[in-house]
């Protein structure tokens, strides 16, 4: 019997609903788990996370059964209402629409860990506008910047 073989590794970037900081310290371990947990659940591997107050980074080894779009999805809407039925956030928490997905080779594991993992001390340089776009560039995606998130530059 035939089976599918994949080599997968996508880095996925996706931003709090208005670009608010509300993912405090104080809960980023236990939604980082709750992410961690969306994602095994779907048949993929977490190599790592980092959400930052206002955006996350998830670096993913992905299942050939799930689309990254579905799995964005499932991230996106589990963490939502966790978040929500936790209460931990004073109104209603949502990510904004959208997402990027940035694949890597299996060499470049252990780099993309790193930056993943040193996200605070990488923002104490760049923004998160910055950092995206440098990201867009870097893979090459043409993009419109109407359709981008929505920035605010007095962040």
């Amino acid at each position: 019997m035939a089976n599918t073989y994949t080599q997968l590794y996508i880095q996925f970037v996706f931003s709090v609903q208005g670009r608010e900081n509300l993912i405090k310290e104080r809960l980023r371990d236990e939604l980082e788990k709750v992410i961690c947990g969306i994602i095994t659940g779907q048949k993929c591997k977490v190599y790592a996370i980092y959400c930052n107050p206002d955006h996350a980074h998830v670096f993913v080894g992905m299942h050939p059964v799930i689309a990254p779009s579905k799995l964005m999805e499932q991230v996106k809407s589990g963490s939502s209402n966790w978040l929500n039925n936790k209460k931990y956030i004073l109104g209603k928490f949502s990510w904004q629409k959208g997402y990027g997905a940035f694949t890597y080779s299996k060499s470049h594991i252990n780099r993309v860990v790193k930056y993943v993992l040193n996200q605070p001390e990488h923002h104490k340089k760049q923004t998160f506008k910055d950092e995206y776009l440098f990201l867009l560039n870097k893979f090459c995606i043409s993009y419109d910047s109407k359709y981008l998130f929505k920035w605010y530059d007095n962040m």
